[in-house]
């Protein structure tokens, strides 16, 4: 069983195939020779590399694509239908890193913690008093989450403790015996009990805060744009750690810059790697790498996750792999 990677990823995620005699972990595309990476069996790609129809027929003898993430827009999906090829991906390990990231930027942007960074290292703050920098609290305030799955049911866990409101907005309101509720044991039946859902007007009419925690899908492009944003609190702010293209960036930026909402953090943008020039000179705005998995135990955790779908691609345990395709 032949494997090449996109990215180099921590090996130490992938002891298990070791073990099993697999020991071509140092496949990497653009460190191999073409025709090494062209004769694989699976791929293992990471969410930021595009794997398009074109590379997928370069690829005779390709049966899997084990995608490190839980997205998988990256893949021509249609293309792996075609060929019968497997695609799985790994939703479990990016749950809690994501959510911690999200709230994480909800905290930032609210209590302008990286705007009074940047001013106090340039001298260009206001001097300490008690009314100047003054921010807002998360405390008594309503999150809206748009996308009440796996994630945003574990950010909804952080911000009740943190004496939130929580309403929600899905395509349909969360059943406990029929859908997939993913909290720590204990939290699972408080977060649904606690969370009301909403129609997308209600929430972004009534929410403080706004977070998207969906997954992209075309359907979804631009669910905020101009309109979405002009329903908005001026007291509001916008967090997004899903997708950029779930924003019109451009409606976003003049949203900012005109007071029609208060803030925004974000982790992903509509043209990545690109970012507006107009954020970046935005004060009122939060900008992260688009690392919202990115912590050290959750990139080892994905590639154990990876591990697992190989396992039992190649034992024919189909009924173990997180399948995409």
């Amino acid at each position: 069983m032949r494997i090449c990677f996109s990215t180099e990823l921590p090996k130490e995620g992938f002891k298990r195939l070791t073990e099993r005699g697999i020991d071509n972990l140092s496949l990497v595309i653009g460190q191999c020779a073409e025709s090494e990476w062209r004769s694989a069996d699976i791929l293992v790609s990471t969410f930021d590399y595009k794997v398009p129809r074109e590379m997928i027929e370069a690829m005779p003898n390709l049966r899997m694509i084990a995608n490190f993430g839980a997205g998988f827009n990256n893949i021509d999906l249609e293309a792996c239908r075609e060929r019968g090829i497997r695609v799985t991906n790994t939703p479990q390990p990016v749950i809690e890193p994501t959510a911690e990231l999200a709230f994480a930027l909800m905290i930032d942007v609210a209590r302008r913690v990286s705007e009074f960074d940047r001013a106090i290292r340039t001298g260009t703050g206001q001097p300490m008093a008690v009314m100047n920098n003054l921010s807002h609290s998360l405390y008594g305030k309503t999150l809206g989450i748009i996308g009440m799955g796996r994630i945003g049911q574990a950010l909804a866990r952080r911000a009740l403790a943190s004496g939130m409101k929580i309403i929600y907005h899905n395509r349909k309101p969360i059943d406990v015996q029929r859908d997939e509720v993913q909290c720590t044991k204990g939290w699972q039946q408080t977060v649904i009990e606690e969370a009301e859902y909403v129609d997308l007007q209600t929430l972004l009419q009534d929410s403080d805060y706004v977070s998207l925690n969906l997954p992209y899908t075309p359907e979804v492009h631009h669910l905020i744009g101009k309109p979405e944003l002009g329903m908005m609190k001026r007291t509001a702010y916008l967090i997004n750690t899903a997708r950029g293209a779930h924003v019109d960036e451009k409606a976003l930026v003049e949203a900012l810059k005109s007071g029609i909402i208060a803030g925004a953090a974000l982790d992903v943008y509509e043209h990545e790697p690109a970012i507006s020039t107009e954020l970046l000179s935005l004060p009122n705005v939060v900008l992260s790498p688009h690392t919202g998995t990115g912590t050290w135990e959750g990139r080892i955790a994905m590639c154990e996750n990876v591990t697992d779908n190989i396992l039992a691609f190649a034992q024919n345990e189909f009924q173990k792999m997180n399948i995409v395709l």
